[in-house]
């Protein structure tokens, strides 16, 4: 084999690689010591771009290196059962025997509820089906949410509420270099989606005016014409200070207001106070930046408002993309050309993983599991009846929370890391160490897999065949490219199995992953994530297509909302919600504001990525972003180790000055486990429209430590 296709299994754009083969030199001797498990078999592979729509080709460095970690000798290629306080290798017949049965006496003894399933947002769409599937029907169980949680469902849960229809971008990823002026709030492209900068270049170059919403000056902020570098959690106070000077200065489309929506007589009320002069205060920026910000979206023909993580992982996080939303229609810049707004997904699947059934209150094709209509219409496509689908469960961090206290005594995990992506570590900690059974499926023994009591190994991106739904709703095929190494399983097969030793194969009776896509097709149909018509022939020909798709004859939707919105009267919904404004309870004894974030080189928790030799040497341990006069006002020099501390837990990082950081602020990448890990100290606080997590706002003090204080804290390494 000289060649494989596939495609980036990290971020929301999706792009598409091809893997040549090519003769090349070993590693060399001074490899660093945290790789030198990589299996040399990687550096005969080379990465190229492959001609698609999304990327046009490109690639950026984790894709160039992604197969390092599929091919790294660290891959779990067999079960392990904890035998002794040790991971040991097991059959798989003595692995899910032992995971069947506990299921079994663990639903006798209390319940089916006591059984959590907690699942991924890089999963494919087949496997976050089946998963869902697997905990209402196979387990019987209410309690299934997923890490896409903590990512896209402040934007998501926005949008069902403005549009009736949650797809990340209502436009085209070509409409970014037709828009006049382009909002990027809280979204860091350059270094989270940085396939996707040209497309912004380009609109730059034809004249767009680009404004950055972000308390960092990070790469995408670079390229803006204007940064408002705001204080974290002022996002929607500054959303709503905008919508006030758009309206006062009539540059509204009244025509789409009057004809197209609802619920604008109810701003008035939500606007009263607002003053631009206290808005600048609170944001920590100048008055003059908001006035010009507002005239220059206000005023264009054509722009799009784009949201991410920074926006969105904060307890306001849903109604601060709705203000951002209402720019959006208060001005008509949506269904045509050029305008839209979009939520910058994360996860590589966190748009078709949140559609199909992993999360609390879903069933497939966005259905929700509260609506007796939609349980009936899938309770046909799986062959029971309708009261055998449990209700809604809870969110994720809410499930840790009851298996803290007990009331969750088994998880099962599929394509996750909880014990690092959560917040408020210290409890989820606890949490997993209290339960009687904890099973994680993984390619990696991550940091969640270490705690296991069982670890089954599945396939990586290059042998699991599946679709994926990139961040503007292209649903895309990506097909096994080589062998299963060792005894790893595609993870939809060891539901399959499981679910056949929980006697309830009937209903997971597929000979291949297409079968599984055959029945989400039909579970989707008429649903508000419709992908009935698109079919692995139509994606093998047409590279992908776009949802809704509601017959094999339509060619998808690419431009959303051009006629009508999906509310039952076909308008659009502004929210004149007040809320409560987000600070960090900043004191004397925690001055600072701490938010976190990704970087260039690391993906999520890092578990794939530090197993790349070429990835984890950019980066290899956590840092902290310091301004330069934070710094000395806490006695820090750059490079020293720190401690940093909220009302919550501690963590331990080294201290990397920066003028790129407001002085009120810490920034911290989120990619690292144990004692580097930022969400030891991160709220427990949630969004209580979405459940979303205040990652992006917590007060906390820093200090600097002695190396051999960080090493005392570190967790001890588990050997299998």
């Amino acid at each position: 084999m000289k060649m494989m296709q596939t495609q980036c299994p990290f971020c929301s754009v999706q792009c598409k690689i091809t893997l040549n083969y090519k003769e090349a030199e070993a590693l060399p001797s001074t490899l660093l010591p945290s790789v030198s498990q990589t299996d040399c078999r990687y550096t005969n592979w080379q990465a190229e771009g492959t001609p698609n729509a999304a990327s046009q080709g490109r690639i950026c460095v984790k894709g160039i290196n992604a197969h390092q970690h599929a091919m790294n000798r660290e891959r779990l290629v067999f079960p392990l059962i904890r035998r002794n306080g040790t991971l040991v290798k097991a059959t798989w017949t003595e692995a899910l025997d032992r995971i069947s049965s506990h299921f079994q006496s663990a639903a006798r003894q209390y319940g089916p509820d006591s059984i959590g399933v907690y699942g991924g947002g890089s999963l494919t769409n087949e496997t976050a089906y089946l998963l869902g599937k697997f905990a209402r029907i196979g387990l019987k169980t209410r309690y299934i949410d997923y890490n896409g949680r903590f990512c896209m469902s402040a934007a998501a849960s926005a949008g069902s509420k403005v549009f009736g229809l949650d797809r990340g971008m209502t436009c085209r990823l070509e409409d970014i270099p037709l828009a006049n002026c382009i909002i990027l709030a809280g979204t860091n492209i350059a270094e989270c989606q940085p396939t996707l900068l040209p497309y912004f270049n380009e609109a730059r170059a034809n004249g767009a005016q680009i404004i950055v919403i972000d308390p960092r000056k990070t790469a995408t902020a670079a390229i803006a014409d204007l940064h408002l570098q705001i204080r974290p959690g002022t996002d929607a106070i500054l959303a709503l200070a905008l919508l006030h000077l758009i309206i006062e200065n009539g540059w509204v489309d009244e025509s789409f207001i009057h004809n197209r929506t609802n619920g604008y007589d109810d701003l008035t009320s939500l606007l009263n106070g607002i003053d631009t002069e206290q808005v600048a205060e609170q944001c920590g920026i100048p008055a003059e930046q908001i006035r010009q910000a507002a005239s220059w979206y206000g005023q264009a023909q054509t722009g799009i408002i784009f949201t991410a993580r920074g926006v969105e992982q904060q307890t306001d996080g849903h109604l601060a993309v709705r203000y951002l939303i209402n720019l959006v229609l208060a001005t008509g810049k949506i269904g045509r050309p050029g305008c839209g707004y979009g939520a910058i997904t994360g996860q590589g699947n966190g748009q078709g993983g949140r559609e199909h059934g992993q999360k609390a209150d879903q069933l497939p094709g966005y259905r929700s599991i509260e609506n007796p209509e939609d349980r009936q219409y899938i309770a046909s496509v799986w062959q029971v009846d309708p009261d055998e689908i449990p209700s809604k469960g809870v969110s994720a961090y809410e499930m840790m929370e009851l298996a803290d206290r007990q009331e969750i005594r088994t998880l099962f995990v599929m394509g996750s890391n909880p014990v690092v992506s959560n917040p408020n570590i210290p409890l989820v900690r606890s949490a997993l160490e209290q339960l009687d059974m904890l099973v994680v499926a993984d390619m990696f023994l991550s940091e969640t897999a270490r705690m296991a009591d069982i670890v089954l190994p599945v396939t990586s991106y290059l042998e699991n065949t599946g679709t994926l739904t990139n961040l503007e709703g292209r649903v895309l095929l990506r097909e096994a490219a080589a062998p299963a190494p060792g005894e790893t399983k595609d993870d939809w097969r060891i539901l399959c199995e499981l679910a056949v030793r929980l006697d309830r194969g009937h209903y997971f009776d597929y000979r291949e992953v297409e079968d599984i896509f055959d029945e989400l097709r039909l579970a989707s149909r008429g649903g508000t994530a419709d992908y009935y018509g698109i079919t692995y022939d139509r994606l093998r020909r047409e590279e992908g297509v776009y949802w809704p798709c509601p017959t094999p004859e339509h060619h998808g939707m690419p431009l959303m909302f051009a006629e009508r919105f999906a509310h039952e009267d076909g308008r659009a919904l502004f929210t004149g919600i007040a809320h409560h404004a987000v600070r960090p309870q900043r004191s004397p004894e925690y001055p600072l504001c701490l938010t976190n974030g990704r970087v260039l080189s690391h993906y999520l928790t890092g578990v794939q990525t530090r197993r790349s030799a070429a990835l984890a040497a950019r980066e290899l341990e956590n840092y902290v972003e310091i301004h330069p006069l934070t710094a000395r006002q806490h006695h820090l020099q750059d490079g020293e180790w720190t401690e940093i501390q909220s009302a919550h837990g501690r963590f331990f990082v080294r201290c990397r000055i920066s003028d790129q950081i407001r002085p009120d602020t810490l920034f911290v990448p989120m990619h690292w486990g144990g004692t580097q890990n930022v969400n030891e100290a991160t709220s427990p606080e949630l969004d209580p429209y979405c459940k979303m997590p205040g990652f992006k706002v917590t007060a906390v003090s820093i200090r600097p430590v002695h190396a051999g204080i960080v090493q005392m804290q570190a967790q001890p390494s588990v050997s299998i």
